[in-house]
């Protein structure tokens, strides 16, 4: 643990006094990034404010209010940054199925003209890709070396910017790194139509409402909280250890039951558990090896499964009151 502290404040301290953008900087994991930069640093928020909140925004962080598709707005926002974290997406696997050509403007097309702006100010470039590029695995865990099969036109988006990151390195030297992040939770992820199981789980465990599981729960995930995946952001920021990609998760994985039954306990609901159809093309188990990650970036995964839900579930009973 006191490695893993000491590596976090170096990284803090390096990122001081850095020109930094976060694209979807009001958004769920980018909102908490631009939260976690150090007081010295100029950060600039990029957001369209289709998903994300104003409020969301730190107070002190200057905000371009537009879309990541629009070159002009690109180049504004990049105008004297240094470094960028990219976490403006589309991030449903759900709708990239039902509009596959506006999933690939926004998250394949929208990236490779951010790589292209960043190449023209060498910003470097910290994006987040996905554990969808995976599709199906052979085998858990699943290391970066992995078979890249996506089931679902984001996970091939994801797959496309991930690579493109790695060419955009090898070809221009532009310093990228491209995260993979397995299945992420935490306060600040509310529920809805689109959101992750861990947000449906306990919107409807606090409301008393059942909580619906697809299949018989057998299903396995590795649900990784937030901060860790701050963590990984900030570390990728600053390693030297660039042109290539991380699995972000928490090394362990959980049953869709189990999960669905802790979120019962540590909200102490009585709401049943209801076990529907299962979904057509599920991925039946994930789970990351997080091992290059542990090596290339120090990361270290500091929030089990247990407190980062109890972390959750207190943020959304606080703002229920």
């Amino acid at each position: 643990m006191r490695e893993v502290v000491r590596s976090t404040q170096a990284a803090h301290e390096t990122l001081a006094d850095r020109s930094i953008l976060i694209t979807g900087g009001a958004g769920f994991v980018g909102s908490h990034i631009a939260s976690r930069l150090p007081e010295a640093s100029e950060v600039r928020v990029l957001d369209a404010f289709t998903t994300g909140r104003p409020e969301n925004v730190p107070d002190d962080a200057t905000i371009v209010e537009g879309d990541v598709r629009d070159d002009d707005v690109v180049a504004e926002a990049l105008e004297g940054i240094d470094l960028v974290f990219h976490e403006a997406a589309l991030v449903s696997v759900e709708r990239s199925v039902a509009a596959p050509a506006t999933s690939h403007r926004i998250n394949a097309d929208a990236t490779l003209r951010l790589l292209e702006a960043a190449r023209d100010h060498d910003a470097r470039v910290v994006l987040a890709s996905s554990a969808a590029i995976y599709g199906q695995p052979e085998t858990v865990p699943i290391p970066e070396s992995a078979p890249k099969e996506p089931a679902s036109p984001y996970g091939l988006d994801k797959l496309t910017i991930d690579h493109y990151a790695r060419l955009y390195h090898e070809l221009y030297g532009l310093e990228t790194v491209a995260l993979r992040y397995f299945n992420v939770y935490g306060p600040g992820q509310t529920a809805g139509e689109y959101s992750g199981v861990i947000s449906a789980f306990v919107d409807k465990a606090l409301a008393g409402e059942d909580i619906t599981v697809h299949g018989d729960g057998g299903q396995t995930r590795d649900f990784v909280y937030v901060e860790d995946v701050v963590q990984a952001n900030r570390k990728a920021a600053v390693t030297d250890h660039v042109g290539t990609a991380y699995n972000v998760g928490s090394g362990e994985s959980i049953s869709i039951r189990e999960l669905a039954e802790l979120v019962r306990e540590v909200t102490d609901s009585d709401s049943d558990i209801v076990h529907v159809d299962g979904r057509t093309g599920d991925i039946e188990h994930s789970e990351a090896d997080i091992s290059k990650a542990r090596d290339g970036l120090e990361y270290e995964p500091t929030v089990s499964i247990r407190e980062g839900l109890e972390r959750t579930v207190e943020w959304y009973r606080t703002r229920e009151s």
